[in-house]
C-alpha cells in the first residue's frame, strides 16, 4: 500500500500568481517547489497543491475541479467575496438557481465550486473538501487499490475515496466521461515511501500504463481512464 502523499499537480502561466490565489483561499503557506513551481503543502487530511510552469491552453472544462466547503450561508458568500478579492470570477457551467453550490472560476480559468454547508456528503472533510473528477467506475476501484484508501462511494458507476484518515475525497462521476482534449492540466501525482520503481510496477499490474520518464525521473503513468499521473522520483 502506498503511504506517501498524494498531491493535485496543475499546470499553470503563472504558478507563483496561482499559488497565491489558492493560498489565499484555503489559508495555506507558499512554498518553492524544486521543479520551478510553488507548492501548497497539505496534511495527513489534506491534499497538497503544486503548480507547475506550463505554455498549455486550457481545452474546454478540465477533467477535475476542487470543491470548497463552508460552515454557514455566511461562511459561503465570504469565500465567495474572498475568491473574487483573489482574482477569481463567477463561472456559467449551467447551474440551475435552487442549486446551493457556487461555480466559479480562479485566475486561469479553471473552474471549482463553493459548496453549501448542508452538504453532508462533505460534511468533516475539511476545506479542500472534494476533488471532483470526471472518469468510469474502473478508474475510481483504480485509486482504491493504487492508494489503499477505501471506497466511500460506489453507487450509479460514481465512485469516492478518502484517506483512512478522513479528509479530502476524491470522487468519479461516472458515465458519460468527456473526451480527452491532450494532456490533462491537472493531475495526481504520488510520491512513495520506498524503491520508485517497485511502486511503478505494482501501479501497472493494476491497470496503469507506463507513458514516459520526465526530465527530473519522474515516472509518468496514466490511470485506466487514460489521465496522466507521476510517481516521483524522490
Amino acid at each position: 500500500m502506498l503511504s506517501g502523499p498524494l498531491t493535485l499537480t496543475l499546470d499553470a502561466r503563472h504558478p507563483d500568481r496561482l499559488a497565491r490565489f489558492w493560498a489565499g483561499l484555503l489559508h495555506r503557506e507558499v512554498v518553492e517547489d524544486a521543479a520551478g513551481g510553488a507548492l501548497l503543502p497539505g496534511t495527513t487530511t489534506q491534499l497538497s497543491l503544486r503548480f507547475v510552469p506550463s505554455p498549455s491552453e486550457k481545452r474546454g472544462p478540465n477533467r477535475m475541479h476542487l470543491h470548497l466547503t463552508s460552515t454557514s450561508p455566511d461562511d459561503q458568500r465570504r469565500q465567495v467575496a474572498a475568491a473574487l478579492d483573489l482574482g477569481g470570477s463567477h463561472l456559467d457551467v449551467g447551474q440551475r438557481p435552487e442549486e446551493g453550490h457556487i461555480v466559479l472560476a480562479d485566475p486561469e480559468g479553471n473552474e471549482f465550486c463553493v459548496i453549501e454547508a448542508s452538504n453532508g456528503f462533505l460534511a468533516g472533510c475539511g476545506p479542500l473538501g472534494e476533488i471532483a473528477c470526471d472518469g468510469t467506475r474502473q478508474v475510481g476501484l483504480f485509486w482504491s487499490e493504487a492508494l489503499g484508501w477505501p471506497l466511500v462511494w460506489d453507487q450509479d458507476q460514481e465512485t469516492a475515496v478518502q484517506s483512512p484518515h478522513g479528509g479530502t475525497k476524491v470522487a468519479w462521476g461516472g458515465p458519460p466521461v468527456a473526451a480527452k482534449q491532450g494532456r490533462n492540466r491537472q493531475r495526481l501525482d504520488l510520491a512513495p515511501a520506498g524503491d520508485q520503481q517497485a511502486e511503478v510496477d505494482r501501479l501497472v499490474a493494476l491497470g496503469a500504463t507506463r507513458l514516459g520518464v520526465g526530465a527530473s525521473g519522474d515516472v509518468v503513468l496514466a490511470d485506466p481512464d487514460g489521465n496522466e499521473f507521476c510517481v516521483t522520483a524522490s
